[in-house]
């Protein structure tokens, strides 16, 4: 466990070296200390006045230089702990920065969480509190039993033969802790995960009269957590830590009966007892305070392996060089990928070309937002190559590819702050004009002028003092000021008001103009839309052509149309898509198709430039 912490602590580690040394040192001058109190102890009751005052000059002497190491060594474990911090804080951040996107998920985030806050100054207390503690409960009865020795061999026998039965005392009550340690941290996992859960969706809850105490998820991690609680105080403190109490009173026991046994037989002599039995005492009290220790460096040696199990995480390979990029293309080539062993895309081929709109088509699970998490690199294919701008994606730095990528999806998160900051987190450096640019398309303007503070308006945590469709613009507009050439959409307006849904469509019509656009498709005007229509099932490219192409074609896209055009409830004539061979579409349906607003293809570059 120290060596963990050594190889943390990087150029920092001399100084824990050093803390563990002095503690060493301090934990030995403690125990010769209490060894001197024998023949001090015997000097005094004996009235042996000039022998008393040599002892208390010594005892003195090593007083002091334990009470100049062990403020050093305070000092130094305070360093040392602020040190083991921040080196904790910065090697998980910067790995967790490098972990696959996908990686992430609410258990883990909820569990990284914990780790990165209570996990982190659980082991960083160890400098500090623990580390004393744990080499007294060995150096110092270590050093008194030696000591004995010098004084009484048959006493310093029996503490002897005591210790290896502590120290199995010892392993239990550690192995106790260590079990329900993990209990622990499950149950207080899951319970701040459902906590999360359960104040992010208050208004769903409270619509369907779900309190916390209806709220069953949540109840059922409480009740786990309390369970796992009084099982740490039942099985940890009263069990684990009454046995080894316990198991070292009887070798105090031992010993004092030992001792009066040797009295008795006139042995030893009564002064010689007492002295004897002061140095047990203080073999006996560091070994008491090692109990509580020995469960908290447990603890310590847990949060270090959860550590070391987010840090042996392998992070995504990441090249050094740019590379040179040609025109904004996505191409799969033969692509197959699965989660936890279970594949979902099976040989996955099409290429999206230049400052063209595809359509991923297809019911869900289908694998329509793996292939977009695939763009996007958050996880690297098992099979097969995904490529942007004629490169695989694997061969570029991760900076080179989000630089290609904008990405609006459903689930729109701001970050605490204003509205301005959210936008410019696109482009930190961007010109004020860029920025009012950005604003207009994506008709941000219209949502500052109804606020008090206008752009400078918090948004509040997760964005959540805005409504849907102004945080799904706000997100717009963070990507109009992006300018990637490639954008990912995951179509955004289904859950929206008719005035929102509208303000919406026409920022994204200003964020796809002459890009290439890659769109999770739900809208049937956005699919009829598409240069190239992908439809997917399970996991496989099904059909692939224009919209006319498949509804031609007569196969699964065509059914697909027409299950979605009556969900929308529109009444359709017995020759709508009856005929599904024939080579125009029903006008009454392209009259219907016509009457929504679609993605308009144009370039804005091109318009900034007539304007």
């Amino acid at each position: 466990m120290i060596r963990r912490m050594l190889r943390v602590m990087g150029e920092d580690a001399p100084a824990l070296r050093l803390l563990i040394a002095l503690t060493v040192v301090c934990a030995v001058l403690q125990g010769v200390a209490f060894g001197l109190l024998v023949p001090l102890i015997q000097a005094l009751l004996e009235g042996e006045f000039s022998r008393l005052w040599l002892w208390v000059g010594i005892e003195t002497v090593i007083l002091i230089g334990f009470g100049v190491l062990n403020y050093r060594t305070k000092l130094l474990g305070l360093t040392s702990s602020v040190a083991l911090t921040s080196h904790l804080w910065q090697r998980l951040g910067d790995h967790i920065s490098k972990l696959p996107l996908g990686w992430f998920n609410a258990e883990k985030v909820g569990s990284v969480s914990r780790l990165a806050s209570a996990g982190v100054f659980n082991v960083t207390g160890f400098p500090t509190q623990m580390l004393g503690m744990l080499v007294n409960a060995f150096v110092t009865p270590a050093v008194v039993v030696a000591l004995m020795f010098m004084f009484e061999w048959r006493l310093a026998f029996v503490a002897l033969i005591a210790a290896p039965i502590v120290w199995g005392a010892y392993q239990g009550t550690v192995a106790i802790v260590d079990f329900v340690d993990r209990r622990t941290h499950s149950a207080n996992t899951r319970t701040a995960n459902r906590l999360i859960e359960f104040a992010q969706t208050q208004p769903v809850l409270r619509a369907f009269g779900r309190t916390a105490q209806g709220y069953k998820l949540l109840d059922d991690a409480l009740v786990m957590q309390r369970k796992a609680d009084n099982t740490m105080i039942t099985w940890g403190g009263a069990i684990g830590d009454g046995i080894f109490r316990l198991t070292v009173q009887a070798a105090f026991t031992a010993i004092l009966l030992t001792g009066i046994a040797l009295t008795a037989g006139a042995t030893i002599g009564p002064v010689e007892l007492v002295a004897l039995l002061i140095l047990a005492t203080r073999f006996v009290q560091p070994l008491m305070e090692g109990a509580a220790a020995g469960g908290a460096v447990r603890t310590v040696r847990n949060n270090l392996n959860r550590m070391d199990v987010v840090l042996g995480t392998e992070p995504l390979s990441e090249p050094s060089a740019r590379v040179a990029l040609g025109e904004p293309s996505v191409e799969f080539n033969d692509v197959r990928f699965g989660y936890d062993d279970r594949e979902v895309l099976h040989g996955v081929t099409f290429a999206a070309a230049p400052r063209t709109m595809t359509a991923l088509v297809g019911p869900s699970g289908s694998g329509k937002t793996t292939i977009t998490r695939l763009v996007a690199r958050f996880w690297d294919a098992g099979l097969g190559t995904v490529k942007v701008a004629g490169e695989d994606v694997r061969s570029m730095p991760v900076e080179q590819l989000m630089g290609q990528l904008s990405f609006v999806f459903q689930d729109v998160y701001l970050f605490s702050g204003t509205i301005r900051d959210n936008i410019l987190m696109a482009r930190p450096d961007a010109t004020e004009d860029e920025l009012n640019e950005a604003i207009r398309q994506a008709r941000v303007d219209e949502i500052a002028t109804r606020l008090a503070h206008g752009l400078d308006t918090q948004v509040g945590e997760g964005g959540s003092a805005l409504s849907g469709g102004e945080r799904q613009r706000v997100s717009i507009a963070r990507a109009i000021l992006k300018d990637a050439p490639i954008v990912l959409l995951d179509e955004a307006t289904a859950a929206l008001d008719a005035e929102n849904e509208a303000l919406v469509q026409e920022a994204l019509n200003a964020l796809t103009a002459d890009r290439t656009l890659i769109v999770v498709a739900h809208r049937l005007q956005t699919i009829a839309a598409a240069d190239q229509i992908v439809f997917l099932e399970h996991g496989v490219i099904v059909e692939r052509g224009t919209h006319q192409e498949l509804i031609d074609a007569g196969g699964r896209y065509a059914d697909f149309w027409q299950e979605r055009a009556r969900s929308r409830g529109w009444r359709l004539g017995s020759k709508v898509l009856a005929p599904r061979r024939d080579d125009a579409a029903p006008s009454a349906y392209q009259s219907a198709l016509a009457s929504e607003p679609r993605y308009r293809r144009h370039s804005t570059r091109s318009q900034r430039d007539r304007e």
